[in-house]
Formats: C-alpha cells, structure tokens, sequence
C-alpha cells in the first residue's frame, strides 16, 4: 500500500519516502508513501523527481498498481534497490497549473449545473486547458458568452475551497454528490473524498485543487463544439 499525501493536502511539493517494490517492466519503483497524483478522473499523472543519494531521478510517469503508486523512471535512470530512501518533488509548475485547470473546470460544471440544469456526460485536461461534455440539445455564441461571464464571476468571488473524506453512505446523503451521466465511484469504496466550493459546488472528486477560487485567473471559452444531437463540448483555457 502507498500512503497517499495529496487528497488532503494538495500543496505538498516534496515528501520523504522508503522504495518498497520494484516493477522492472514498466521500469518503476513504488514507495511507501507518495505526493504524485497517479492520474485519474480527466487529470493527466503529475511528473518531477525522485532524489536518491543526491542523484536526481527522473519520474516520467505515475499509475496506481494495485493499493500502491509505481513511478515510471526515465530509461538511463538506475532503479533504487527496495529499502532505499528517496525524496520525492513535484514539477510544481505543471502540477499547480493542472490544479487551477481542475478547478475551473469545476467551476464551469457548478455554473451549468446551477443556471442550466445540465449534467455532465465527459471532460479531459491538460495544463491550462480542458474540455467539459453537457447534456444539451443546443449551443449558441450568446449563450458561451454568458456561461463565460458567469464562471469568471465565480473566480473573481474568491470562493474558499475545502476537502473533506466521508464514510460512502454519508456522502451519498448529499444532493447532487455525483454530477456526470454516469456515477463513476465503484461500489467497493467505502470512502468518498468530496471537494467543496463554499457557496457554489460540492462533488465526490479524487483530483487536485487550489484553495481559492481567486487562484484560477481568467477563465476563457476557448471554443465550443456540438458532439451529436444532445451532447454538446465546452474548451476552457487559462491565462
């Protein structure tokens, strides 16, 4: 099992941590405990280093693997032998990045949800950049421009944002916990992480986020796409 640092926490950049496995297929080591959010819900794995004995390792990419995290080192690095003690650190720009991008999609599902009724169907990210899937049957310029207005004022309302971990039955006591087509939270968890946006939005969500509203910047409608008769695409973009 690898403990996991970043659900409630997700500031942490560096953390100690003991190699506990090996998997010299996918060239990776697991650890006892981890930062790196191993990707998951839309949001790409994090990437950085690991550093072993003042050499610097380089993560490529992180997976779960079971109860535990493997991170994938770059082909020339050496893997650490099990027992070794590693310090972990984020590429803190990509992953601070990545956390306004998550938030502000958010922040664009809460608005259409609140003003338009409408349910998620699909969403991706990448750094400064995503897309979101709703369930309309039309989508207009005019009404882009509104959404757009609506979900900036949401980021210049500075919302507080919290997390907190709840037993299944609950968090399922909570209306609206799930807001895409199809509730993606297996039966066997029997706990649920649930992000909050004080005033605005409270979903199950296993990704990272920043603790402020204020901490997206702008948010732009980069573009927006119809994906059959009742499926409709939003592209977001960051500053």
């Amino acid at each position: 099992m690898t403990e996991l640092l970043y659900p409630l926490d997700s500031y942490i950049q560096t953390f100690d941590a003991l190699v506990t496995n090996i998997d010299a297929a996918n060239h990776a080591v697991l650890l006892n405990r981890t930062a790196f959010y191993p990707g998951g819900g839309g949001q790409p794995c994090d990437v950085g280093t690991l550093m072993m004995d003042g050499v610097p390792l380089r993560v490529v990419k992180v997976q779960k693997a079971g109860g535990a995290v493997a991170h994938s080192l770059e082909a020339e690095s050496p893997l650490p032998e099990v027992g070794a003690a590693v310090v972990g650190q984020l590429d803190w720009e990509r992953r601070y990045r990545l956390m306004r991008t998550h938030t502000a999609m958010h922040i664009l599902s809460a608005v259409i949800f609140r003003d338009y009724g409408a349910q998620v169907t699909g969403g991706n990210m990448e750094p400064g950049e995503g897309r979101m899937d709703f369930e309309f049957e039309t989508l207009q310029g005019d009404f882009v421009r509104a959404v757009e207005t609506a979900i900036n004022a949401e980021v210049a309302a500075a919302r507080p944002i919290s997390v907190r971990i709840l037993p299944r039955e609950e968090a399922f006591q909570i209306p609206d916990l799930i807001r895409t087509k199809i509730n993606l939270l297996p039966e066997g968890i029997t706990e649920v992480r649930v992000v909050q946006i004080d005033g605005l939005d409270l979903q199950a969500d296993g990704g990272t986020h920043v603790r402020n509203t204020a901490e997206v910047g702008h948010i732009r409608v980069a573009d927006y796409k119809s994906k059959g008769k009742i499926n409709k695409r939003i592209y977001i973009s960051l500053a």
